[in-house]
């Protein structure tokens, strides 16, 4: 695929894109402001599922206490940060260094310990790691290879851990609100933010997860609501969609 290098999930014009936003993470106002406010139902969904998985009390600050998380492809670490608060050992990772570097700086800033690293999904899968959790929140859609991709990130799952993705379908209807309204016409996001056939429907997503003895558990869509302002959980999943998988083995 274009900009991918052999073996490599990685799409160097997407990387490039996101660099380029590296000092808009934390603005809530700014480009990023879509995401910010996308923030608090996928932490939500993460930290219940968690916390259903591994029988852990919700509704405790320390829910997350113990669990190794990598958030991959993190950006500037806007979902690693609350992970870390409610006590997981996180390791955000981004192949853009701009990105990392404000998600390092914010850390500091904010006294919250998140292992850092410019890296990939391969690069780790190929040093051994292993978590309790991966999350591909928002990459999907993003990058080169979705089989290689997913299947490099369940290597990294131990066994009866979690993987979690969000991302978007491919229908009609994704690139009339997620491309058309939130791109071109309410500029909720920078042009060229998506590319509508780079969208990945439930079903491959699925059929690519299984294929890696990952089994889906949960499907949930998200929608905004204009009268609150804000994203919530929905049956729709026609546009966003978030899936917890669970390794088989």
């Amino acid at each position: 695929m274009a900009g991918a290098t052999d073996g490599s999930t990685v799409d160097a014009g997407e990387v490039a894109r996101f660099s380029a936003l590296a000092e808009e993470w934390w603005d809530p106002r700014g480009k990023m402001a879509v995401l910010h406010k996308f923030n608090p139902v996928r932490l939500a969904y993460i930290r219940d599922a968690l916390c259903r998985h591994f029988t852990r009390d919700a509704k405790r600050i320390d829910s997350l206490s113990g669990l190794r998380i990598l958030d991959i492809g993190c950006g500037g670490g806007i979902l690693s940060e609350p992970l870390a608060r409610l006590g997981a050992r996180v390791v955000g990772a981004d192949p853009a260094a701009p990105n990392i570097a404000a998600a390092a700086i914010h850390a500091g800033e904010a006294d919250v310990a998140v292992d850092y690293r410019v890296t990939t999904a391969e690069a780790l899968a190929d040093l051994g790691e292993r978590f309790d959790v991966v999350l591909a929140m928002e990459v999907v859609e993003h990058v080169a290879d979705l089989a290689l991709f997913v299947r490099r990130c369940a290597q990294m799952v131990d066994p009866g851990g979690l993987m979690i993705v969000a991302t978007l379908n491919r229908t009609i209807k994704s690139f009339a609100l997620a491309i058309v309204g939130a791109e071109y016409i309410l500029r909720w996001l920078p042009r060229g933010t998506h590319q509508w056939d780079k969208f990945v429907t439930p079903n491959e997503l699925e059929i690519a997860l299984a294929r890696n003895a990952m089994r889906v558990v949960d499907t949930t869509g998200v929608v905004y609501n204009p009268l609150a302002d804000c994203w919530q959980p929905a049956t729709d999943i026609d546009v966003n969609y978030m899936v917890v998988a669970r390794h088989a083995q």
